[in-house]
């Protein structure tokens, strides 16, 4: 298991330092930082010097080895547009970015396992094919259209929720946190839906398929045959095992949440890290957009490396094919 474990961190590592090439390669070939720093008219000599201080003179290995240091430490430049560390912008975005997709993750997971169950065990039923037809709603639809009919029908017409921002908040140290006040859940509830309806329809469809193909495998009818339950057969043994893919399904798309909450975070004004890496495209600031890039690479790499970690002790099958010899 310590080796396995250890294989995947080397595996890991050789991801984030593919990252860190890409990333070093938007600093150096997306165009001249420093045309984003001055203005046109700012004298060559004025110029220069800025270019030593960024360290652009330099080598490129140099730059390379001193970019992968500074990344390590957390360090990822100014930003040319804010004038503030990297560090400090995203550290400040990120409480809202991650509350929104916490939100979103349980939505998707609860009423997605929830509708999944029913549809399997009940598929014939009215609720089942209603539950199906949500499924293509959710799947059909762009996540910005969606966002706005929500937006269009329970702020415009109804007037029961925000349509933008995140509400009033509560700092908790450096953590500012929308859960400590109503105005704060009242805006997490729309961004939430938008953002986990496709994740929830993933996951609805998988459990589904699952459980249907669980209940017709040989030792559910054995199960029966011994007399258990019908509660006892789908919960204790059917939707047990159901849940196992559900795992990985539901740890990739955390990452796949964080990574793509831009569309969401920009249509309802979300201050996250999504409406700033929207601000740093529009504006040219690479630090920021590869701060960004290699932030979610990291995410993903660890939700990666926990998951299959949580496979291997949830299904035993998997451990005795780590100690298996290669």
């Amino acid at each position: 298991m310590l080796a396995f474990i250890i294989r995947r961190a080397f595996q890991a590592i050789g991801v984030l330092l593919a990252v860190g090439i890409i990333s070093f390669a938007m600093f150096r070939f997306a165009g001249d930082p420093v045309n984003q720093i001055v203005s046109l008219d700012t004298p060559a000599a004025e110029r220069e010097q800025v270019r030593r201080s960024l360290g652009l003179d330099d080598p490129v290995p140099v730059q390379f080895a001193r970019y992968l240091v500074q990344s390590v430490q957390g360090d990822f430049g100014v930003s040319y547009q804010f004038r503030q560390p990297v560090s400090d912008l995203l550290a400040e975005r990120m409480p809202a970015t991650l509350e929104l997709a916490f939100c979103a993750t349980i939505f998707a997971t609860v009423f997605g396992v929830l509708m999944g169950v029913y549809s399997g065990l009940k598929r014939d039923s009215v609720l089942a094919k209603v539950f199906q037809t949500i499924s293509l709603i959710g799947i059909s639809l762009p996540t910005f259209l969606i966002g706005i009919l929500l937006i269009y029908l329970f702020a415009v017409i109804l007037g029961w929720l925000p349509s933008y921002g995140r509400g009033d908040t509560v700092r908790l140290g450096w953590w500012s946190t929308g859960f400590l006040t109503l105005s704060g859940w009242k805006a997490l509830i729309m961004p939430s839906i938008t953002l986990g309806l496709f994740q929830m329809t993933l996951i609805m469809r998988i459990v589904r398929a699952e459980m249907l193909e669980v209940l017709r495998a040989d030792y559910i009818k054995f199960a029966r045959a011994r007399g258990l339950t019908t509660r006892a057969i789908h919960f204790g043994h059917a939707l047990k095992n159901t849940l196992v893919p559900v795992i990985t399904i539901v740890g990739l798309q955390f990452g796949s949440v964080i990574a793509f909450a831009i569309i969401t975070e920009t249509v309802f004004q979300w201050p996250g890290m999504g409406l700033l890496f929207v601000q740093a495209v529009q504006n040219v600031d690479i630090p920021i957009m590869a701060a960004y890039l290699m932030l979610v690479a990291l995410i993903f790499v660890t939700i990666n490396l926990a998951v299959d970690i949580l496979y291997t002790i949830v299904d035993p099958r998997l451990r005795s094919t780590i100690r298996q010899p290669a």
